[in-house]
């Protein structure tokens, strides 16, 4: 599904009260001002009545904005009708004769698909295109009889035949519609009308976290955490009512102007106590490769909050140190390593970050689910801690276990050598009444148990 629900940050959003010209263009004389959104798009609908073409729409638009005159648009008109044997449109003859740029035609196309789509959708009149993807177009609108701006994911009609992606669409609906938190984005309705499929939803005014790493790289501790506290009590919500998001990245999450984090994007949601669904997609890798978690990537039939959990913390890892956890040439190697490379410890990419934040990814990355939060509402603890400047108390534990374990079984991994001398006295002729031998084993004994109680102290 698309990724780009409510990318506030493009540039052809617009006032539908405003009067300005369309960007980058040289804009209108004095005497010739420039017409409202609203007044082109009654034109087009009248237009559409009519029957009017492509052609004679942006002809129409390029002078009612003041990009050309009505004596250079027939010029251009003259020059494509001459060229017809070389299909050369009235657009292409604008761009080439100089009088308007092919970013200016693109934005004109945009507001023409715009107010053809919203002929088919009643109650709702378009404002402008947010942004497509490969499974769909996301448009700016105005909900009529709430006076009210939303957004609305048109499914192409390319995709309109096909029952798997028309299902997959309506679902995504469904799984929205059943959760209502600050932190999520909000579903309206979804329907049909005419040719298209529509899914109408919040309109968030913001950015994506992705936009924000594509500017400037990477996020300080305390804005990554408190981003990455907002996203958790999203799925914490969700989680509590059966879904598993199973999607989530930094396109996913989205920051309004007010600093309120938004989960969206449900396209791949899926109840975790659907069995039907989960054999029906076993052995199958659903996810975005850079975050997908190891139980995703093996299609195992049974992926829980764990595999939302892993995928958080592969968008905070992004977030803090510039990098995604694992790259590669291509999407199979970069989910190899998902399953089989140790991560770099966010630390040590990013040196200005405190060990505990560091700890709380790395568990929450953890290659097994059962090693990492079990929910999200442990996760909220340790990340809670880290934004008050204390050690997260469960990743620290899990931290601090896992080396005194291994500082254990290096010890007794080195016993049996120093053993094997005496055992084979021993053998011998009877060593074990030897003093030296007692003294030896009180000696190892005791070594033992005094890097326990260091071990123990530390961790405390």
């Amino acid at each position: 599904m698309s990724q780009t629900l409510g990318m506030a940050d493009l540039e052809h959003e617009r006032d539908p009260g405003k009067t300005v010209p369309l960007a980058g263009a040289s804009g209108p004389t004095p005497s010739q001002p420039v017409p409202s959104v609203e007044q082109l798009e009654r034109q087009f609908e009248q237009a559409a009545k009519e029957g009017t073409n492509l052609d004679t729409l942006i002809g129409r638009l390029v002078i009612d904005t003041g990009l050309a005159t009505n004596e250079e648009v027939q010029h251009c008109i003259e020059k494509s009708r001459a060229a017809e044997a070389g299909h050369r449109s009235l657009a292409q003859a604008l761009v080439d004769n100089d009088f308007v740029t092919r970013r200016q035609i693109a934005r004109l196309k945009q507001i023409v698909e715009a107010e053809r789509s919203s002929q088919t959708i009643p109650g709702y009149r378009l404002l402008g295109k947010l942004g497509a993807g490969a499974m769909a177009t996301v448009f700016k609108a105005k909900q009529l009889s709430l006076d009210r701006e939303v957004a609305i994911k048109i499914l192409p009609r390319k995709f309109s035949q096909n029952p798997q992606f028309v299902e997959r669409f309506y679902a995504e609906g469904r799984a929205a519609a059943a959760l209502n938190h600050p932190n999520i984005v909000q579903a309206y309705d979804v329907g049909k009308a005419g040719e298209y499929h529509y899914f109408v939803m919040e309109y968030v005014d913001g950015r994506t976290v992705y936009d924000d790493i594509v500017k400037h790289k990477r996020y300080s501790e305390s804005e990554a955490v408190e981003i990455a506290i907002q996203s958790a009590e999203a799925l914490l919500h969700a989680h509590a009512r059966g879904l598993i998001h199973r999607d989530i990245k930094p396109k996913n999450i989205m920051i309004n102007r007010d600093g309120v984090v938004k989960v969206a994007d449900l396209g791949l949601a899926r109840a975790i106590t659907d069995k039907e669904a989960a054999e029906a997609e076993s052995g199958k890798a659903f996810g975005t490769p850079y975050y997908i978690s190891p139980e995703q990537i093996r299609g195992e039939l049974t992926v829980g909050p764990p595999a939302d959990i892993y995928s958080l913390g592969a968008t905070l890892y992004h977030m803090l140190t510039g990098n995604v956890p694992f790259d590669g040439k291509n999407p199979s190697s970069v989910m190899h390593k998902h399953l089989k490379s140790d991560l770099v410890p966010p630390d040590h990419v990013n040196a200005k970050l405190s060990a505990g934040v560091s700890e709380v990814i790395e568990m929450m990355m953890a290659k097994q689910p059962s090693n990492r939060y079990q929910n999200c509402k442990d996760l909220l603890v340790d990340l809670r801690a880290v934004r008050a400047g204390e050690i997260p108390p469960l990743a620290h534990r899990e931290t601090f276990d896992a080396a005194a374990l291994a500082s254990v079984a290096e010890a007794e991994a080195s016993a049996p050598a120093e053993l094997k001398v005496v055992e084979t006295e021993r053998r011998q002729g009877g060593a074990l009444q030897d003093p030296l031998f007692i003294a030896l084993l009180a000696t190892l004994g005791l070594s033992v148990v005094a890097n326990i109680i260091l071990l123990l102290t530390r961790g405390g």
